[in-house]
C-alpha cells in the first residue's frame, strides 16, 4: 500500500485521543503510563491505514526511545544522587542554613528562595513542596502570614529549581524531546527565568511587608532547626559536594559522571559525617529506608531519593519517546504544525503558540509530562524553518508546561500541590508570581527578538547519536 499522509481528522484522532485518554485516566486514577501506551495504538491504527507497515512503525517507537536514553540514563543517576544527598546531610544542611535568615517581614522572600534552593539541589518540585514547602506552610502559619500567599511563594522557588535544575525530570524530558543537551537546555532559560524571579522576589518582599512585618513567634523556625540538628550533623562542608557537582557542570563536564560522582561524594559524606554504615549510606543511591522520627517534616525529607523513585519518571520518558517517534513516522506532526503555520508570521506569535499548546497539554491531559512531550513534537518544525535555536523551543515549551502546570485543579501537580500544602489550586494560583512573570518576559523576548538565538550553533543530540551509530556500523 502506498504511504501517504494523514489528513486532519486522523491526525487530531490521535491528539484528541490523546488528550481524553490523559483527562480519563487521571479522571480515575489511573497512571499515565497507560493512556500513553493506549494512545501508541490509536496511532498505530491511523498508521496503518496511512500504508505504514508495523516493522516501520516498531522501529520509530524504538528509534525515538533509543535518542532519550541519554536523559534516562542521567535520570537514574539523579535518583541516587538525591538519595545520597538526602542520607549524607547534603539537602538537609542547604534548609537549615536557608532557615537561618528567616524574618516574618522577609518571610515570603526567605520562602521563595529556600525552595528555590531545595528543588535545585534535588531537581524535584514535588519534593520540594513535599518537604521544605510543608515546613514553610507551618512556620508562615505561626507568623500569621496568609496560606494561599505562602503557597504562591513555595510553588514559585518549587518550579523555579524544577526546570532549572539539570537534576530534574520535567527538564531532562524537555530537553530529550526537544532534541538538545540537557546544560544547553539550562542556559536558554536562565534570561527569562533570572529576570522573572527577580520581579517575583520584588513582589513578594513587598508583600511579606505588607502581611508579615509585626512581631511574631519564631518557635516553630527554631524547632524545625533543632530537629535537622539533632538527626544529622549540619555543616558548610555539606555543601562540597553539590559546590562540585555545579562547578563541573558549569565547565561542560558530561552530565552522566558528574552526576554520578555527585551521587558517589553523597555516600562518602554519610559515611564520614552521618556516621552512616557503608551499607546504609550505599544503599540509598536506590532507595530510602522509611523514616519514623515522628516529626512530619523529617520523615519526608529521610524517605525521598534513591534509583527507585525515578522509575515512575523513566517508565514516562520511555512511553512519550516512543509515541513521538510514531507521531513523526506517519506524519501526524507535519500535519498539525503546517495548520498551526498560517498563525505563525515571527518569534512572537511563535512563543505564544507555544505557551498556549502548553497550557493545554496540562489543561486537557491533566499532566505536565503531556504538555512537555506534545509541544516540541507539534512545534519543533517551525522553529527550525525559521531558523530559531531548538533551546528557544525547549525554554517555551518548559515555559508553557511546567510553569502552568499547577495551575490546573484537576491535573496531576494541581491535585499534589493542593493537596500536600493544604490551599487550594485556585486560592493559591494568583500568587504563583514566577510563573507568570516567566511568561510574560518569555513573550516579550519574543516579540523583541531579545535571546531568540538563531540554530547555526545547535548541538543536536540525536544527530550525534546518529553520527556513533553509523561509526559503529
Amino acid at each position: 500500500m502506498e504511504k501517504k499522509m494523514p489528513n486532519v481528522l486522523q491526525s487530531l484522532f490521535v491528539l484528541v485521543g490523546f488528550l481524553i485518554l490523559a483527562f480519563l485516566f487521571n479522571r480515575f486514577g489511573i497512571e499515565i503510563h497507560l493512556a500513553i501506551f493506549t494512545a501508541w495504538f490509536l496511532a498505530m491504527f491511523v498508521g496503518k491505514m496511512t500504508g505504514h507497515t508495523y516493522k516501520e512503525m516498531e522501529h520509530s517507537i524504538t528509534k525515538g526511545i533509543y535518542n532519550g536514553m541519554d536523559a534516562i540514563l542521567i535520570l537514574l543517576a539523579v535518583g541516587a544522587l538525591v538519595g545520597t544527598w538526602i542520607s549524607g546531610g547534603i539537602v538537609p544542611s542547604l534548609i537549615y542554613y536557608g532557615l537561618k535568615v528567616i524574618h516574618p517581614s522577609i518571610f515570603l522572600l526567605a520562602t521563595l528562595i529556600i525552595c528555590s534552593i531545595t528543588s535545585i539541589a534535588t531537581g524535584t518540585s514535588w519534593g520540594t513542596a513535599g518537604t521544605a514547602g510543608i515546613a514553610m506552610m507551618g512556620i508562615g502559619a505561626g507568623l500569621g502570614i496568609p496560606a494561599p500567599i505562602t503557597a504562591g511563594a513555595v510553588l514559585s522557588g518549587s518550579y523555579f529549581g524544577d526546570k532549572l535544575s539539570p537534576l530534574s525530570d520535567s527538564t531532562i524530558l524537555t530537553a530529550s524531546m526537544s532534541d538538545i543537551d540537557v546544560m544547553d537546555h539550562v542556559k536558554g532559560m536562565l534570561p527569562g527565568s533570572v529576570i522573572g524571579y527577580i520581579i517575583a522576589g520584588i513582589a513578594f518582599t513587598v508583600a511579606g511587608f505588607q502581611v508579615g512585618g509585626g512581631n511574631a513567634d519564631m518557635s516553630q523556625v527554631n524547632e524545625v532547626m533543632t530537629s535537622l540538628d539533632s538527626i544529622f550533623n549540619i555543616s558548610l562542608i555539606s555543601f562540597v559536594p553539590m559546590i562540585v557537582v555545579i562547578l563541573l557542570l558549569v565547565l561542560k563536564m558530561p552530565s552522566l559522571p558528574v552526576i554520578s560522582l555527585g551521587a558517589a561524594l553523597g555516600i562518602v559524606w554519610g559515611i564520614v559525617f552521618q556516621g552512616l554504615t557503608p551499607v546504609h549510606a550505599i544503599s540509598s543511591a536506590w532507595a530510602q529506608l522509611e523514616s519514623n522520627t515522628g516529626i512530619d517534616f523529617i520523615d519526608k525529607i529521610l524517605s525521598r531519593g534513591g534509583m527507585s523513585s525515578m522509575l515512575w519518571s523513566v517508565g514516562i520518558i520511555i512511553l512519550g519517546l516512543g509515541f513521538g517517534g510514531l507521531l513523526d513516522q506517519i506524519g501526524i506532526i507535519k500535519v498539525i504544525a503546517d495548520k498551526i503555520d498560517r498563525f505563525i508570521n515571527g518569534g512572537g506569535m511563535l512563543t505564544v503558540f507555544s505557551i498556549i499548546i502548553g497550557f493545554l497539554g496540562n489543561l486537557f491531559g491533566s499532566a505536565m509530562y503531556v504538555s512537555l512531550i506534545l509541544t516540541p513534537k507539534i512545534m519543533a518544525q517551525k522553529y527550525d524553518e525559521l531558523g530559531y535555536s531548538r533551546k528557544v523551543l525547549s525554554r517555551n515549551t518548559e515555559f508553557g508546561g511546567t510553569l502552568t502546570s499547577g495551575m490546573v485543579p484537576w491535573s496531576d501537580n494541581g491535585i499534589y500541590m493542593a493537596t500536600i500544602l493544604g490551599v487550594t489550586t485556585l486560592q493559591y494560583v494568583p500568587y504563583m508570581w514566577l510563573s507568570f512573570a516567566c511568561i510574560f518576559v518569555t513573550i516579550i523576548f519574543g516579540f523583541t527578538g531579545k535571546f531568540m538565538w538563531s540554530n547555526k550553533d545547535d548541538v543536536r543530540v540525536s544527530v550525534i547519536n546518529q553520527k556513533i551509530e553509523n561509526q559503529n556500523s
